[in-house]
Parts: C-alpha cells; sequence; structure tokens
C-alpha cells in the first residue's frame, strides 16, 4: 500500500490510474485469448454440426410430407369418410348408450314374461305363425 502511494506522490493520480487500466486491459485480453477463445472455437464446431442436423430433418420433414400427400390423393375419399365417422363417434350422445342398454334390459324382461293373460305380453306375429305350425 506504502508503494502504491509512494507512485501517486510521485507521478499523480491519473498516471497511476491510467497504469492500472492499462494492466487491467491486458490481464482480461489475456484472459479472453487463453480461457474463452477455445472454448468459443469448439461451440462453433458443435454449432456447426447442429446446423446441418437441422437441415437433414427439414429433408427428411419434405419428404415425408411429400409421401403423405402421395398417399392422401390415393386414398383420396376414403379419409374423408373416415374422418366423418370419427367426428360422428366422438360427438355421439354420450347418454345414447345408456338409453340403449336400458332398451336392451327392458327387451330381456319383456321376453323372460310369459305370453298372455291380464299382466303378460302379447305374442309377436313370428311367435304365433311358429305356433300354428306354418312355415
Amino acid at each position: 500500500m506504502d508503494n502504491i502511494a509512494d507512485l501517486i506522490n510521485k507521478y499523480g493520480f491519473p498516471i497511476v490510474s491510467a497504469a492500472g487500466m492499462g494492466y487491467f486491459i491486458y490481464f482480461v485480453w489475456k484472459w479472453v485469448t487463453t480461457v474463452i477463445k477455445p472454448v468459443i472455437g469448439s461451440a462453433n464446431g458443435t454449432l456447426i454440426a447442429l446446423i446441418d442436423r437441422i437441415r437433414m430433418l427439414d429433408n427428411d420433414l419434405i419428404r415425408l410430407n411429400q409421401k403423405v400427400e402421395v398417399v392422401l390423393q390415393l386414398r383420396g375419399k376414403t379419409i374423408d369418410k373416415e374422418r366423418i365417422i370419427a367426428e360422428q363417434e366422438i360427438n355421439i350422445d354420450p347418454f345414447k348408450k345408456k338409453r340403449d342398454e336400458d332398451a336392451a334390459k327392458k327387451a330381456a324382461e319383456d321376453a323372460a314374461k310369459p305370453i298372455g293373460g291380464a299382466k303378460g305380453r302379447k305374442a309377436t306375429p313370428q311367435e304365433i305363425k311358429d305356433a300354428a305350425g306354418d312355415d
């Protein structure tokens, strides 16, 4: 510390601070050239390799899009039909399945009831035909 104070007394503060800044600039320049520059060089090589891979993937995507377009043209309207069917399945009434199950259950119960009587069910035309023996 006394050494710096002696330098300031002898040469003045502006000269000593300019020398200090010169050393700081030299130190930063040395650090950048020895530490940072090699890292940037290797990162540059990695960047070039990644760009090449992206170009390859882009070419692959272009080829795949062309293949999909060809398939779409060859299949024609079948794809539209499948899409419409899928949309209908998606948009189907959520309670329709329950109603169908209830109707099937009721039909099974009705089929189990005996034919005739005040509370019984009516015979279907097919059952009447079968009972009569007419073919």
